[in-house]
């Protein structure tokens, strides 16, 4: 009778631990992008270089190095390392005028396994608007995070 008991409450209780766990990874992936949109002000600011070349060049340098274009210290390893709870982070620079300064970026954050580690797709730019999608890759016309 009392595993009975246990087994039911279990089965109650594992699926919302499970949603909620996606619902706070979906928080920190859409808290990520928007990390990385703000620290691109810094890096251009800083190395007048553009935005950045990769989402490394955002990361820590190497232990003993300081800060520079290629290891900007602006955001965690974790994240520059483009996985972090749960979700893939890819980041791509645009150079529309080809002067080897990026003038604009996009940033998609999707579940390494939707259902599982969430459901919905993330996506920025330079406007530094997050959206989203579900089933799939969010893009510019995906409709945005409420604030």
């Amino acid at each position: 009778m009392v595993i009975a008991v246990i087994l039911i409450i279990a089965a109650i209780a594992i699926p919302r631990l499970l949603r909620s766990k996606m619902a706070a990874n979906e928080a920190a992936a859409a808290s990520a992008l928007r990390s990385v949109c703000t620290v691109q002000v810094a890096y251009d600011v800083t190395y007048n270089q553009g935005y950045a070349p990769s989402l490394s060049a955002l990361g820590p340098p190497p232990p003993g190095t300081m800060a520079t274009p290629t290891n900007g210290d602006l955001i965690d390893p974790v994240l520059a390392s483009g996985i972090r709870n749960g979700y893939s982070f890819v980041y791509t620079p645009i150079d529309s005028s080809g002067s080897g300064k990026p003038s604009a970026f996009t940033i998609n954050a999707n579940p390494l396994s939707p259902g599982q580690t969430g459901e919905r797709y993330f996506y920025a730019d330079q406007t530094n608007v997050i959206r989203w999608a579900l089933g799939g890759p969010a893009g510019p016309s995906s409709p945005p995070v409420p604030q």
